[in-house]
């Protein structure tokens, strides 16, 4: 039997939050790598190696695991950001049976998009309303001593005592008598 190397189909899911890659394991292979690597300059994340003696998986960042089964082995990649947003590619290299066999088996672009925190975004809508009504009182406060001031000193100079002219009391009309 040689070692068998296919097209597998890589199946992404997106479960509880988290990004599942998974693909099925080389037939008729007693010692092979799984590695996920992340963007163009193919930076290794984490990676799987399987022998007959053990399963060793490492990972280079904290938001991936893997899980190998019989059948396949998946990277299961948490708690996302805008930031983990790029192309992840999936490499093979199988060590047993001979020959040695190194390809890349598939590429993935993964978007992420911002979790929005509803309560966060209203607190904030609340603020700027609260701000805006804030402002428009103070400036119709201001608005309105401006008025008041200007009122007052046109009230003030209608009833100058110190001007040259005598005040005079108010007389009332002289009644006409009845006969």
């Amino acid at each position: 039997d040689q070692p068998h190397v296919s097209d597998p189909q890589v199946m992404v899911e997106f479960e509880n939050g988290n990004f599942n890659f998974t693909f099925p394991n080389p037939k008729n292979v007693s010692e092979f790598s799984m590695t996920l690597f992340k963007g163009r300059e193919k930076k290794e994340i984490c990676a799987l190696h399987l022998s007959e003696e053990r399963v060793i998986s490492k990972s280079n960042v904290s938001y991936c695991q893997t899980q190998n089964s019989s059948t396949s082995t998946t990277f299961i990649l948490k708690n996302l950001e805008r930031k983990h947003i790029d192309i992840y590619t999936y490499c093979l290299e199988i060590f047993l049976p001979p020959p040695y066999i190194d390809c890349c088996l598939k590429e993935t672009y993964l978007y992420v998009q911002d979790k929005e925190d509803c309560f966060s975004l209203g607190l904030v809508s609340w603020i700027i309303i609260g701000l805006i009504i804030f402002a428009i009182s103070c400036v119709c406060c201001v608005v309105a001593c401006c008025l008041r001031n200007k009122n007052q000193k046109c009230d003030s100079n209608s009833h100058e005592y110190n001007s040259e002219y005598m005040p005079m009391a108010a007389v009332n009309a002289a009644k006409k008598p009845r006969i």
